[in-house]
């Protein structure tokens, strides 16, 4: 065998082998994580960058918003620290929304690499953690200062020894002090593991360093990213989609212009700035819109710093994506997560045959609080607080179905019932599959949810609402219908409704009842296979009414 051919397979064994390095640096946080967010919702991201602080691979465990986020956020450490000043047993954390992820639940660590005395790489992850102090997560926040502690770049491990300081301060900071440092300790032990598994990998591979592997990635990535923007038929392409909002509806509003060599996207027209927490640093803005392009253009593309590089955006100041500090952003995924629908809807005028109809989006994760913190002395359960993750329908895909009750664009996981009644005192009632919530369509969306909360004994206690798709359902496309819209509101007789959108006391005796959007449908239902409309009936997911009167069954 050739010794080029020889040399490109060693270079394909040794990037797969940074995969599983990655990955196990993952799963790691998983398996160490306090808060139910990280171990049982995978609400994480994990990376190796090389030392100009270029992602070079992610894990495949995690959500693009951490990810894509994360990919600028490395960047930022190194200008504070640079890597020549960095030393092994360093770790190094922020949770600010303009130089991390987007809001202050999520912490960031990076930590650099040795081998054999000098730094190779730096290891990255991001992991939402339930309870940062302030307002908690919500909405309600008129800047990012009443949305709790918010913390600098700033070294939380020097040379293996914690920083004791910076831990006092976490812990006086939260309303779930051991959980927070825990996770601080397990997101520490997860960059750990990464850099023993790079050093085992190094050595076995005869490697002093990444340079090497990273501009084969970095050119060979590049390069397949060009030629599927190659394929695309050049032209500008706009969409428009609506959120729910605070105040007021938002619009969100895009112009792609597929070009030479780039995709470049511009959100004039987008609505501006709100005065509570549903804004988004453009950051985060980056990341979903890249991850929403990427999904159609280049799927099969490693995501990595030179794939990532064709995809510019230009987003007008004063936007709702765009917001500066210290405007308020506990929530910035409400709106964020909308903009992988929003690409799609700009790339179905170039390439209709790729994309999906829109879905529920926005996760629906109702954070739950409880106690003396809510019912004062009159608590009759003790104080909790905890947010639970839960999703709708995606959209209908051209080939297939959308997917029922799934995470897109986030990807995190479904949260088990018994894993949040195990840690707080609430009950889920009821958490089901919602009838006739999908889209119709040649391809139907996915279904969305019911769920019913309540606290033990059916005792007082509050949701700090953060929902959408409420007032604006998901559309469907190519003659596809909507999905169902969302609703929230209480368990009593007359289903009062309550606001998408802020804290709110659930009384003694009552439940809260959420209903989760559907996705919407793709093509003319009267198109779809009888015989999954039959199976969509039996199981009870689709009226008779609706057989007939839309399908024309």
């Amino acid at each position: 065998m050739e010794s080029g051919a020889l040399a490109a397979i060693q270079r394909q064994i040794q990037w797969n082998r940074l995969i599983a390095v990655v990955e196990e640096q993952a799963q790691t946080m998983i398996r160490t994580a306090f808060s139910t967010t990280v171990r049982e919702a995978g609400d994480l991201s994990a990376g190796i960058f090389d030392l100009q602080g270029r992602m070079l691979a992610q894990a495949v465990t995690g959500t693009p918003g951490h990810v894509n986020s994360m990919a600028e956020s490395v960047g930022h450490f190194l200008r504070k620290f640079p890597a020549e000043t960095m030393k092994p047993g360093d770790h190094y954390i922020t949770n600010d929304p303009w130089l991390g992820t987007g809001h202050l639940h999520d912490l960031t660590v990076v930590t650099p690499a040795f081998l054999r005395g000098r730094i190779v790489g730096l290891f990255a992850n991001t992991a939402h953690v339930i309870d940062v102090g302030g307002l908690g997560m919500g909405p309600e926040g008129r800047s990012v200062f009443e949305e709790g502690l918010y913390i600098p770049i700033v070294k939380c491990f020097d040379e293996g020894r914690a920083n004791e300081t910076f831990f006092d301060f976490l812990r006086a900071g939260t309303r779930t002090p051991a959980e927070l440092e825990g996770d601080v300790y397990s997101l520490c032990a997860c960059n750990e593991a990464g850099a023993r598994r790079l050093v085992e990998m190094l050595d076995e591979f005869g490697m002093d360093g990444l340079d090497l592997l990273a501009e084969h990635v970095f050119e060979s990535s590049r390069r397949a990213t060009l030629a599927e923007i190659a394929k695309l038929p050049r032209g500008t392409y706009r969409a428009a989609i609506r959120s729910d909002g605070y105040e007021a509806p938002v619009t969100l509003a895009a112009a792609m212009t597929i070009g030479e060599g780039e995709i470049a996207v511009d959100f004039a027209g987008t609505s501006p700035l709100s005065g509570r927490g549903i804004n988004v640093p453009p950051a985060y803005c980056r990341a979903y819109s890249c991850f929403g392009i990427k999904c159609v253009v280049a799927p099969e593309v490693p995501n990595n710093w030179a794939s990532l590089a064709p995809f510019r955006m230009e987003i007008p100041e004063g936007c709702i994506l765009n917001a500066p500090r210290p405007y308020p952003v506990s929530v910035r995924h409400v709106v964020g997560q909308l903009l992988p629908d929003l690409m799609m809807g700009c790339l179905h005028g170039a390439v209709p045959e790729r994309v999906t109809a829109e879905g529920s989006s926005a996760l629906w994760n109702p954070p739950l609080r409880g106690g003396a913190q809510v019912s004062g002395p009159a608590a009759e359960v003790e104080d909790f607080e905890i947010i639970t993750f839960n999703s709708g329908g995606t959209g209908a895909r051209p080939g297939a179905d959308g997917l029922d009750g799934t995470a897109f664009p986030s990807g995190v996981r479904t949260m088990p019932v018994e894993a949040t009644e195990n840690v707080a005192p609430v009950v889920f009632w009821r958490k089901e599959l919602r009838p006739d919530s999908a889209g119709p369509g040649r391809t139907r969306g996915g279904f969305g949810q019911i769920m019913v909360i309540g606290a033990k004994g059916d005792a007082e206690f509050a949701v700090n609402a953060i929902f959408d798709r409420v007032a604006n359902a998901p559309r469907g496309r190519d003659g596809g219908m909507d999905g169902a819209a969302g609703w929230v509101g209480l368990d009593d007789p007359n289903g009062t409704p309550l606001r998408t959108k802020g804290f709110q006391v659930v009384p003694k005796g009552r439940r809260l009842v959420l209903k989760l959007p559907g996705g919407g449908g793709m093509g003319d239902p009267r198109g779809r296979d009888p015989a999954l409309v039959r199976r969509d009936v039996a199981d009870g997911l689709v009226s008779e009414e609706a057989a007939r009167d839309i399908y024309r069954l």
